[in-house]
């Protein structure tokens, strides 16, 4: 009685009701453009780059620098996206009351806008971090507007597959700017969150699908429908499940308790998948598991820079010593 109930209610729900909307924060123009709400996941994968090296903890001017011409780079590549992309959000109903189509802003003003936060973003970053940082942030920036936005989106439905290689470059520039290079560590950060994205992305897709569908945009779900898109989510999400569990190897030193508690994470990100993959219409559900993938993502970055600390880094060592001490007395026995 309670299940049929549920499904009611969920029927009764409109499209309005379930979809993330910005409506409900008024941002101004120029910030709007520069897409704020995705820096800061950038910002803490960034952050995940530079705990898994070496360098860590970094002097805070550089880590100032670093994150702060990321969010740099991160705003002119999301006010370049929205010029590019000005005409498809006027025929997006989600999207038709943004700045540049709604005409609050001009095209030649952001367009300015964006050329003067990349040149800050590659001025902060040369001048307090180094050339490989500076170099990876603009790398980010220019493949998220011409490999994502303007080549893959409108082509193939799997762009986000490809193009989710702007989005997982952040922890390449962390690793950067804390040891001048790029690390196999860090390079699992990118992986990871490059196998993330798809299942992350694609949720909101299945949100988003009649928008996407009535401008031809070639998303997923509106090329292979809803149930194919979860079962590609649940393929993703347990490449996420099993990868993430590397960084106990990635990690200098707190590998354990970083294990240890990203295991309620990853039940939490199959069980919100299985949900989906049971009910591939079910608007709510993959808003949840859009939701909870953003969390997720966040956790495992918090979990690197917890897993750094002087007491993870112990609860590291005495994991290893009992472990050694119990196979003694289990060889022995």
């Amino acid at each position: 009685m309670v299940s049929s109930t549920s499904q009611v209610f969920h029927r009764s729900l409109t499209r309005d009701q379930v979809v993330p909307s910005r409506k409900k924060i008024s941002l101004p123009p120029w910030i709007e453009v520069a897409k704020p709400r995705l820096i800061p996941l950038l910002l803490a994968t960034t952050l995940g780059g530079m705990a898994l090296s070496e360098g860590w903890p970094l002097p805070s001017p550089k880590l100032v620098c670093t994150l702060g011409g990321g969010a740099l780079a991160a705003a002119a590549a999301g006010a370049l996206n929205c010029l590019w992309e000005q005409d498809l959000d006027g025929r997006m109903k989600r999207t038709s009351s943004r700045a540049l189509p709604s005409g609050r802003l001009s095209s030649s003003a952001v367009f300015a806008g964006a050329i003067s936060c990349t040149c800050a973003a590659a001025a902060l970053l040369i001048s307090g971090v180094n050339c490989l940082a500076a170099g990876l942030s603009l790398l980010g920036l220019c493949s998220y507007v011409l490999l994502y936005t303007a080549f893959l989106k409108p082509r193939t439905s799997q762009n986000i597959v490809i193009g989710g290689v702007a989005g997982a470059i952040p922890p390449l520039v962390g690793a950067a700017a804390a040891t001048g290079h790029i690390g196999l560590s860090s390079w699992w950060l990118f992986a990871l969150v490059m196998v993330w994205t798809p299942a992350h992305f694609w949720a909101l897709a299945i949100l988003l699908k009649d928008d996407y569908q009535s401008v031809g945009i070639p998303m997923l779900p509106v090329v292979k429908g809803s149930v194919f898109t979860a079962k590609a989510i649940s393929q993703y999400g347990w490449a996420t499940f099993f990868l993430s569990f590397f960084g106990i190897f990635a990690l200098p030193e707190g590998g354990f308790l970083y294990g240890l508690l990203l295991i309620p994470f990853n039940v939490r990100l199959i069980q919100m998948v299985k949900k989906l993959v049971d009910s591939p219409e079910d608007l709510p559900r993959a808003k949840g598991l859009f939701r909870w993938s953003i969390l997720y993502m966040f956790g495992v970055c918090l979990l690197l820079v917890i897993s750094r600390l002087e007491l993870a880094s112990q609860f590291h060592n005495q994991s290893i010593y009992l472990m050694s001490n119990m196979t003694t007395l289990f060889s022995i026995s």
